[in-house]
C-alpha cells in the first residue's frame, strides 16, 4: 500500500466542514479577559480564578492564538504575577484540560502557545517533568487520586464508581488511576520546581469550564460545581491559596452562588466571543459582543 495519500483524500481531510485548524483569536478576545479580570478584581475574587477559567475556556475552543492576550492580560498591573508564573499558569491548566477535552487539543495549544511567547520568557519554562510514574511513587499517586476522587464526590463516590463500572469495568478503573491520580491531583510541591499549580479547588474550575464551553454535558458541570463548593467546604483552598493575599476569600465567594453564575456566564462570552466550541458557530447563544 502506497504511504503516500492522494490529493482528494488530503483535501477531504482538510476540508473546511471539519474545521480542520484551530480558531483564531478574535479581534476583541483581549478587551474581554481585561473585563472579566476587572470583574474578578471589584467582586474580590482574586487573579488565578478568573484566569482559571479563561484559559481552561480558551484551550475547550482550541484557540492558542487568543492566549498571548490572556497572558498579557494577567501579568499586567495590578496582578500580582510575572509573566514567568502566568506562563506557568497557563500551561498547567492546559494539561489538566486533557482530562476534559482530550489529548490533541491541549498537544497543539501548548505547541502553538510556547511558540507565540517571548524566547527569553520560553528560555525560563521549567523543562524538567513532575508526574513520571515509578513503582516507588506509584501507590501514592493512587493515593492521591482516590483523595481527589471522594472530595469532589463523596458522598456518592463509591454509588458513582459502580455505576461507572457497569458502562465498562474499566471505565472508573481508567478514570482514577489515568486522571485523577496522575494528572488531577497534584504531584508533591517538592517536586514540581517552576511549574505551575493549580490545586484542588482551582482544578475543580478549570473542569466546569472546560465542560461548559464544551456543551452538552450537564450533569458534569453541575458534579463539578459541587466539586468546587465541596473543595472549599473541606478547606482545600486554604492551603493552596496561603499566603496569596485576599484569594482565600475570594475562592469562598467563587463557590457561592453569585460567584458560580459569574464563572458559568464568563464562560459563556468566552465561548461566543471565540466563536468555537465542541459546538461550532450554531451555539445560538446571544452575542455579549
Amino acid at each position: 500500500m502506497s504511504t503516500k495519500l492522494s490529493q482528494s483524500l488530503k483535501a477531504l481531510i482538510n476540508a473546511p466542514l471539519a474545521r480542520p485548524g484551530q480558531t483564531p483569536a478574535p479581534p476583541r478576545i483581549k478587551e474581554l479577559y481585561q473585563q472579566i479580570a476587572r470583574e474578578a478584581r471589584e467582586r474580590q475574587y482574586g487573579v488565578r480564578p478568573w484566569l482559571a477559567l479563561s484559559a481552561a475556556a480558551t484551550f475547550t475552543l482550541n484557540s492558542p492564538a487568543s492566549l498571548p492576550s490572556l497572558l498579557q492580560t494577567a501579568s499586567s498591573s495590578p496582578s500580582p504575577l510575572t509573566p514567568l508564573e502566568v506562563a506557568e499558569f497557563i500551561r498547567e491548566v492546559g494539561l489538566k484540560c486533557i482530562s476534559f477535552n482530550g489529548i490533541p487539543r491541549t498537544i497543539n495549544s501548548l505547541a502553538a502557545f510556547r511558540a507565540a511567547l517571548d524566547p527569553a520568557l520560553v528560555s525560563q519554562l521549567e523543562t524538567r517533568p513532575s508526574r513520571a510514574l515509578t513503582p516507588s511513587n506509584l501507590p501514592a499517586a493512587q493515593a492521591r487520586g482516590r483523595a481527589l476522587w471522594e472530595s469532589v464526590y463523596r458522598p456518592l463516590d463509591d454509588k458513582l464508581e459502580a455505576r461507572l463500572a457497569e458502562s465498562h469495568p474499566d471505565l472508573p478503573v481508567y478514570i482514577l488511576e489515568s486522571h485523577y491520580g496522575p494528572l488531577l491531583s497534584d504531584p508533591p510541591a517538592g517536586g514540581r520546581g517552576g511549574l505551575g499549580t493549580v490545586g484542588r479547588t482551582l482544578t475543580s474550575v478549570v473542569a466546569v469550564a472546560c465542560l461548559r464551553a464544551q456543551t452538552g454535558v450537564g450533569p458534569q458541570v453541575l458534579s463539578h460545581v459541587f466539586g468546587l463548593r465541596k473543595g472549599v467546604e473541606q478547606g482545600a483552598h486554604g492551603e493552596e491559596l496561603e499566603g496569596i493575599e485576599g484569594e482565600r476569600a475570594g475562592m469562598e465567594r467563587v463557590a457561592g452562588d453569585e460567584g458560580c453564575e459569574w464563572l458559568l456566564k464568563s464562560v459563556d462570552r468566552i465561548t461566543e466571543a471565540i466563536g468555537g466550541g465542541f459546538a461550532g458557530q450554531g451555539s445560538g447563544r446571544e452575542s455579549k459582543l
